[in-house]
């Protein structure tokens, strides 16, 4: 499975009382490939999980790979900021925004369906998810 993974999956993954816990690990079962995540979603995981050192060991056991860099990217995570400023993204999901539109046969793996629905990669192209049943909201 190729995937971008965001940061509520990882929080459900490593946390046992998550509500999405047990869709996270059946997810997880079925990686062949490390999932491409960022430096933002891994700093909102640490913060939700209360351990870099857990987070890290994700990514030293190729469950993630850091796979974009910030610095790089600054004018269209600008543009995407100002596009959805409406919706008050936090920088964890414009890199997922931006990454998907550099890795386009990747899914996003969210528990964050209400905003990723919203939100389009090239502007108007839908971002493909991969979201826990009933996670609308």
């Amino acid at each position: 499975m190729k995937g971008i993974a965001d940061t509520g999956f990882i929080v459900a993954f490593g946390n046992r009382t998550d509500f999405h816990h047990d869709w996270a690990l059946d997810i997880a079962k079925r990686i062949d490939e490390p999932l491409l995540t960022c430096e933002a979603v891994l700093a909102e995981a640490t913060f939700h999980l209360g351990s870099a050192a857990y987070v890290l060991a994700l990514v030293q056991n190729e469950m993630l790979r850091l796979a974009f860099d910030s610095a790089r990217h600054i004018e269209p995570l600008a543009n995407l900021a100002r596009r959805y400023a409406d919706r008050h993204p936090d920088l964890a999901d414009l890199c997922v925004i931006r990454m998907s539109e550099i890795y386009p046969h990747h899914l996003v793996i969210t528990v964050d369906e209400s905003d990723f629905r919203v939100y389009r990669r090239n502007k108007r192209d839908v971002i493909p998810l991969l979201c826990p049943p009933g996670s609308r909201l």
